[in-house]
């Protein structure tokens, strides 16, 4: 980590799962395995004061924000997915599905519609604005879900056995296409350009691929080794894919082994790596101005329990994008 960044105060005492900036104001909230939801305000300073928390019946898997920026929506192991509104402090379940949801997204063009996604093998859409218990659609997936994200009409889902379904929001229930992933190896984390043209896609197996939608763009679609050292033939899972915000092009990738970095789709090149953390990243996001890069140094159980060591610490930190990390590298 760079020595300008910001440790966020009061951090989650578990494994930290996922992050999400408000798409209003510089309000963070994270997920964690202490089953909390932890949201913190960042001054300009860079500084955060602790806001709200509140809590689920198991480990928080994943956590978003409404459109409006006035609730926050998590889910998790004990299979609901929950909304806290800032407002009046009162969190309400709002999902459920027959076994631990995954991941939850707020759909850009359709705010009021939330997508949870689960191990059930199913992704349920809601309409927040008169939880019935009952999803108005659900989707049909080929295995349990294992990432899923959303950007403009798209909804791309990674499930096991490298299944990669894609939705047109405009048909939620069908998929609009299917694949296998252009990875060979289990899915980590899949993350929605920003205009929803196309996605990215980590794997544990150290390597990145970048894949278009549309037939006519099928020749930009890469593979790249992200997350590897050749010197000792390490491999380290890729735990997040970024897109940046309001620079299309540039994307971040993080990884177990400590690093996170820059790249540029367009150029197929790197543009910059933070030093090295001390530990696994296990979450990132951007704000939404893409001016903080926030990201979280927490075991993220790739190796299961016997590798867990209850004392090493979990952070979150907050680092000011600079012009080194959105520009290319030359050749």
């Amino acid at each position: 980590m760079a020595t300008t960044d910001i440790e966020v105060t009061s951090p989650p005492t578990d494994g930290i799962s996922a992050l999400a900036f408000s798409s209003q104001a510089d309000y963070l909230a994270s997920s964690s395995w202490d089953n909390q939801v932890r949201v913190y305000e960042v001054q300009p300073s860079g500084q955060t004061i602790p806001k709200a928390a509140y809590a689920h019946e198991g480990p928080v898997l994943d956590v978003t924000w409404s459109q409006d920026g006035t609730k926050v929506i998590s889910c998790g192991a004990d299979k609901a997915a929950r909304m806290y509104d800032l407002a009046t402090g009162q969190a309400t379940q709002i999902a459920a599905h027959g076994d631990t949801i995954k991941a939850v997204r707020c759909l850009e063009l359709q705010p009021t519609i939330v997508a949870t996604g689960s191990w059930d093998k199913t992704i349920k859409y809601w309409d927040i604005r008169a939880p019935s218990g009952t999803p108005a659609t659900t989707a049909q997936l080929p295995e349990r879900l294992y990432s899923m994200d959303s950007r403009q009409n798209l909804l791309v889902a990674g499930t096991a056995d490298r299944h990669i379904v894609i939705y047109d929001l405009s048909n939620p229930s069908t998929p609009y296409k299917t694949m296998v992933s252009p990875l060979k190896w289990q899915t980590r984390s899949v993350a929605c350009f920003t205009d929803g043209s196309g996605f990215g896609i980590g794997s544990i197996e150290g390597r990145t691929a970048i894949h278009y939608i549309q037939d006519k763009d099928q020749a930009r679609n890469f593979v790249f080794k992200s997350h590897r050292d050749d010197a000792t033939r390490s491999v380290y899972s890729c735990n997040q894919v970024a897109f940046h915000p309001t620079n299309g092009a540039t994307f971040v990738t993080c990884g177990s082994d400590g690093a996170a970095i820059f790249w540029n789709r367009e150029l197929k090149r790197r543009n910059n790596t933070l030093p090295r953390a001390n530990g696994s990243l296990s979450a990132a996001c951007f704000n939404k101005t893409g001016t903080i890069f926030a990201y979280a140094i927490s075991y993220d159980w790739l190796q299961g329990h016997k590798k867990y060591n209850p004392n090493a610490p979990n952070r979150i930190m907050l680092h000011p994008i600079t012009n080194t990390d959105m520009t290319p590298q030359p050749k």
